[in-house]
């Protein structure tokens, strides 16, 4: 690792360190949390991003790493913090919305992108990024479908956007419309993108209303990851038909290839640490510390994801996102809005079967 990529990695620690005091702060200053430490990192660096000309190409190569192996390595030391009794409790309660979603969002993106001229690749990356988990849904759903590099930027685009907006604005929607905590969990972990933005979502959240450990939006957003999985076999299947049809050799990866590709390795040990939680391996209390391995775990978590979310930041440059083109913008900003519709209209109408 070269100094431009140690040192943005650095960068990324230290903004999500500060941001993570700075929810003392905020309760010192306004008597409240206002904003949870994950956001406020992605703020941060979100603006640093715009302030700058230029980022050299291996500063933003330490960026993605923070942003992708610090959000991994923060969700797995959640799963310390949490029992089988409390994934199970939201998490797969959660899965009939899930599906919906996603039988949602392909179409909406498909029929609404043909009608504004939007190509069917794109489409189908921004119905994917939308119903999954942003960035990594369109990564996988791109080598499958032979998607252009113009595509995916214009997929990439159209979500980051609304993504951004929802995790800023879920919570306080929150609370103006009075929803309760598993209310709450619905519509973040399945009208929020990105596995991040959930987790930064969570946190404002949760600092907002002195909740502790809780993670039931995350919960939620991991079923609803391991749905890329199937999402990804799907288009496997169409994508190989229509190869027949058209006389090519059609797609190389069998089936279980395509599953080891897309499965999502940190899901299975957060599964393993949630295990061991259960039956209260990190039960102990740490020494000199005055709190239980738990408590440590959980904590370092709060600090991973602050830092994941720094490093997530610096990828957003609002001039590009505008000039990746105002249609794939618009097919992003209807699928997104379809979906969130959906999510509201079911926490307040199955309200009694959420809890």
């Amino acid at each position: 690792m070269n100094k431009k990529k140690t040192g943005a990695v650095i960068l990324c620690l230290v903004i999500g360190w500060l941001a993570t005091l700075s929810t003392d702060w905020q309760s010192a200053w306004f008597h409240r949390t206002v904003m949870g430490g994950p956001m406020v990192a992605l703020l941060v660096s979100m603006i640093a991003c715009n302030l700058l000309p230029s980022l050299h190409k291996d500063f933003k190569a330490g960026t993605t790493f923070a942003s992708k192996k610090f959000l991994n390595w923060g969700i797995i030391l959640t799963g310390a913090t949490l029992s089988f009794a409390d994934i199970l409790g939201t998490g797969v309660k959660a899965l009939p919305l899930i599906l919906f979603n996603i039988c949602l969002s392909f179409t909406i993106a498909l029929l609404v992108g043909k009608k504004i001229g939007v190509s069917k690749n794109t489409s189908v990356l921004v119905g994917g990024g939308t119903c999954i988990c942003g960035g990594t849904a369109i990564a996988t759903l791109s080598r499958i479908i032979k998607a252009l590099e113009e595509e995916i930027a214009f997929a990439m685009a159209a979500i980051f956007l609304f993504d951004t907006l929802a995790a800023f604005s879920y919570p306080y929607l929150s609370g103006a419309l009075g929803l309760t905590d598993n209310q709450f969990a619905f519509l973040a972990g399945t009208a929020i993108n990105d596995t991040s933005s959930v987790a930064g979502a969570q946190a404002t959240y949760v600092a907002m209303n002195g909740l502790g450990d809780w993670s039931g939006a995350l919960n939620v957003k991991l079923v609803r990851t391991t749905m890329l999985i199937f999402v990804a076999l799907v288009w496997t299947i169409i994508m190989a038909k229509e190869a027949k049809q058209n006389g090519e050799s059609g797609q190389n990866d069998s089936l279980l290839n395509v599953v080891k590709k897309t499965f999502p390795m940190f899901i299975l040990w957060f599964v393993v640490m949630a295990g061991l939680n259960t039956f209260g391996v990190f039960g102990f209390d740490v020494p000199g510390l005055g709190m239980s391995a738990t408590g440590l775990l959980g904590k370092l978590a709060k600090f991973l994801f602050a830092s994941a979310l720094a490093g997530v930041g610096f990828k957003i440059k609002f001039k590009d996102v505008f000039s990746k083109g105002i249609k794939p913008i618009t097919l992003g900003g209807i699928t997104w809005a379809c979906v969130a519709a959906c999510s509201l209209a079911f926490v307040f109408l199955f309200s009694g079967y959420i809890g």
